[in-house]
């Protein structure tokens, strides 16, 4: 269930093509989708876990499925043409890893700057598994002050599973181990979240 984004007070994007595109990819590769996004304005998505290309795949299939424009931060080098025409309109924000220490206040910045924004972050911060999560998604949403939507990739049920938003409390330990728990026992593509 996607929810009827048609009600939504959250910002829209494509048309009845794009979302049967997006239901189409999602029921070819046999996933289901288990819960709803909410109608709100602003939060940041965490999608997790994140260990395979096929992922992006996945995900852009949800997005597409579900009417809504979701923003999400993606490596600079895939940005070339013509493949970078296509990220862009599907809402990529290229992000060169080697100059991070500003990610977070743009971010922040962003999010204050725009009336409606949801925006997707792989907590993992890359593809390859890792025994601690990066932070700086949960200082993108203390500092913005919007709450965070859990979305896991079950490869071993073939689910996305939305979750229900979660308010932080500025404690960054407390705060991941809540989103983390949403995880607990997911099956990546190639191990489960960590």
């Amino acid at each position: 269930m996607l929810g009827n984004a048609q009600q939504n007070q959250s910002p829209q994007a494509g048309n009845s093509f794009s979302k049967w595109l997006g239901r189409t990819v999602l029921a070819t590769m046999g996933w289901q989708v288990q819960g709803q996004f909410p109608s709100q304005k602003k939060y940041l998505i965490t999608v997790a876990p994140h260990s395979s290309n096929w992922d992006f795949v996945v995900s852009i299939g949800l997005l597409l499925a579900s009417g809504l424009k979701i923003a999400f931060l993606i490596k600079h080098s895939l940005f070339f043409w013509p493949f970078s025409l296509f990220l862009h309109k599907v809402g990529g924000i290229p992000v060169d890893r080697r100059a991070s220490q500003g990610i977070v206040a743009q971010m922040v910045e962003h999010f204050n700057k725009n009336d409606k924004l949801i925006l997707a972050i792989a907590p993992e911060g890359t593809r390859r598994a890792v025994k601690q999560w990066k932070v700086g998604f949960l200082h993108m949403a203390h500092g913005a002050k919007v709450p965070i939507l859990p979305i896991s990739l079950d490869y071993h049920a073939r689910q996305v599973k939305i979750g229900n938003p979660i308010a932080l409390s500025g404690d960054v330990e407390a705060d991941l181990n809540t989103v983390k728990a949403f995880y607990s026992g997911i099956q990546g593509k190639k191990g489960k979240v960590s």
